[in-house]
């Protein structure tokens, strides 16, 4: 993990998991429930993903994104940021500060393509709601990611198991289907994919991870939170995700 991480906006803003839970007083007044709130998150992640295939942007664009989005939900309700239009605007937003830069246009063509059904917005709205996201982060833009981390930890532990590889690059992916990356250093939560792709594949890298002397009770948390997480993900249902959004419909 660069140095620089430490003395950033990025670790300064990192919370508890306990506190990212925290459901808006406006949502809850729509009866959003914690579970509600993380689906809706999940959805919308999993919506800004398939958007950025077919936009073409870095992967590191999305996950910038997908953080800004989430980050946004720990200080302000999906009551006043609905949750759709947000995704649109953390996305022009993160082409811009990750120097990728898509036309909100192109945005807008492509999500009303992939969800017609749910996308009515204008060009003028997921401006004016970029602003607003600027504001609900406090023109804090930059984001670590694993991304840096997970390259160097590889090339440094001697993997060149090709399957290990793509495999701790697809749970790295994953991550933003959760919170990781409001709540743990981006270096560890590599460490915790290296970890779970090593357990899975039978690659023995026991004695890497001791020269790191890092508390591995830590990166074994992390782990434990993806592993459940994927145990979780297969309880989704298109229902309950409809469920969450139509409180956010209904009115107080």
């Amino acid at each position: 993990m660069a140095a620089n991480f430490w003395t950033s906006s990025h670790y300064k803003q990192l919370m508890e998991q306990e506190e990212v839970d925290v459901v808006h007083p406006l949502d809850k007044e729509r009866g959003i429930s914690v579970e509600d709130f993380k689906l809706i998150k999940f959805h919308m992640s999993n919506h800004m993903i398939k958007l950025a295939q077919h936009i073409k942007v870095r992967q590191r664009v999305v996950a910038t994104a997908v953080t800004y989005m989430r980050r946004v939900y720990t200080r302000k309700s999906m009551v006043e940021f609905e949750p759709r239009l947000v995704a649109l605007a953390c996305m022009y937003l993160a082409s811009k500060a990750e120097e990728s830069i898509v036309q909100a246009r192109n945005i807008i063509f492509y999500i009303r393509k992939l969800y017609p059904d749910e996308y009515k917005y204008e060009l003028k709205d997921v401006l004016g709601m970029e602003m607003k996201v600027l504001e609900a982060l406090n023109y804090y833009l930059v984001v670590f990611h694993p991304y840096r981390s997970l390259s160097e930890f590889l090339q440094d532990a001697a993997i060149n198991d090709v399957n290990m590889n793509q495999i701790t690059w697809g749970i790295v992916n994953d991550t933003y289907k959760m919170d990781l990356i409001l709540v743990h250093p981006p270096y560890r939560i590599a460490l915790a994919c290296i970890y779970i792709a090593s357990v899975h594949t039978e690659k023995d890298i026991t004695a890497w991870f001791e020269d790191l002397h890092e508390d591995m009770n830590l990166v074994k948390n992390i782990a434990m939170e993806i592993l459940d997480f994927y145990e979780n993900y297969r309880s989704i249902t298109e229902e309950k995700v409809n469920s969450a959004f139509s409180k956010l419909a209904l009115k107080p």
